[in-house]
């Protein structure tokens, strides 16, 4: 609790942007037609002087290529490069993400997704502002629009305390990933650590597993600005979730050993005491002991809510205050049933979106 509880306290260092620096903004994108039909105008209208907007266009069979063929000259600052091939070896977004990052003409890189939007004008202004000179990564939030299916607060919490959990750890000096999502970070770092070269094979990975390579307590920044929280469309099926979900946590095995630790530790932590309780209750419930046994469990849920409702009011509300301790107990079983299914070997190649 009191390494979350530095996202409650911390002030974002900013400085005024840097703008004779320029960046370079690139979405990729698959089968991305109606997404991209309404980000490109949001980004081609960022209230910053010199950034481009570089859309991959990977393979794309929705009328994607005919789109940007007819539409991006009008655009002042979007271009797109449309990949017709991926070689079998490679994770196709990694590497459509390379080859936009290598044609990239600014060594800024400011990365998002076809289905986010940014929420004003502000997005690509409020991260480089928190890109100070001796850093090289700035950590963005992206949160997913509110629904009102049990599946979509799932999402959300979900998101929520991901966020935290990597925000935390940075501020703590241990930072281990970042949501491609919303990452900012430098071309130069990217080619001076042979970009994805380490697991070009795996679907997932171009966010998370490239910041466990290369973040460090030196080098990387968070950005709590509401401004540059960038939203998106969430899944809106079990099964589209699912496959989305397996695809995220197939990755994290190969995180450091430190990092796999602490995630661990959390997640465990959260488990046991919810057996724990769970056990306890009928060997007490007919003795005082069952007082001393809520009042323990309730003072690690009060601390937690406390905590976590102050950082539902840094990450833009996008919960339901009141139902935070509910929501700690359906994760406790989100926890139980995905981190088994990791452990399955599986043949099938997953893909990228």
């Amino acid at each position: 609790m009191f390494v979350f509880a530095k996202v409650n306290t911390h002030e974002t260092p900013i400085q005024e942007a840097n703008t004779s620096e320029g960046v370079s903004v690139i979405v990729c994108a698959w089968n991305e037609l109606e997404n991209l039909k309404a980000l490109i105008p949001l980004l081609d209208n960022q209230d910053y002087p010199t950034f481009e907007v570089i859309i991959m266009d990977d393979r794309s069979w929705d009328g994607t290529h005919e789109y940007l063929m007819q539409e991006c000259g009008a655009f002042q600052h979007v271009r797109f490069i449309q990949i017709e091939k991926t070689p079998d070896h490679l994770s196709a977004k990694k590497y459509a993400l390379t080859l936009g990052i290598k044609s990239a003409k600014y060594d800024v890189l400011l990365l998002t997704d076809a289905d986010c939007r940014p929420q004003n004008e502000f997005w690509i202004k409020g991260m480089a502002e928190c890109l100070l000179p001796e850093k090289q990564i700035v950590l963005g939030f992206s949160p997913y629009y509110s629904e009102k299916s049990f599946l979509n607060k799932l999402i959300r919490y979900e998101t929520f305390i991901t966020a935290v959990q990597y925000f935390s750890l940075a501020l703590k000096g241990q930072p281990y990933m970042g949501v491609g999502r919303n990452l900012m970070y430098r071309k130069s770092l990217f080619l001076e650590n042979k970009g994805f070269a380490k697991h070009t094979n795996i679907v997932g990975g171009d966010d998370d597993l490239f910041m466990n390579d290369v973040a460090t307590a030196e080098n990387t920044a968070i950005c709590l600005n509401a401004d540059t929280f960038m939203y998106s469309v969430p899944k809106t099926t079990w099964e589209t979730w699912y496959r989305q979900k397996t695809r995220h946590l197939s990755v994290s095995k190969y995180y450091r050993f430190e990092n796999k630790l602490v995630l661990g530790s959390l997640a465990s932590t959260q488990i046991f005491s919810w057996v724990l309780l769970g056990v306890l209750i009928p060997f007490t419930f007919h003795s005082v002991l069952l007082y001393g046994v809520l009042g323990v469990f309730g003072i690690r849920l009060l601390a937690q809510w406390i905590v976590f409702a102050k950082a539902n009011n840094r990450l833009d509300k996008t919960l339901n205050t009141a139902t935070l301790p509910f929501w700690d107990f359906i994760f406790t079983s989100y926890f139980l049933i995905m981190g088994t299914n990791n452990l399955i070997p599986r043949k099938k190649k997953m893909r990228w979106k």
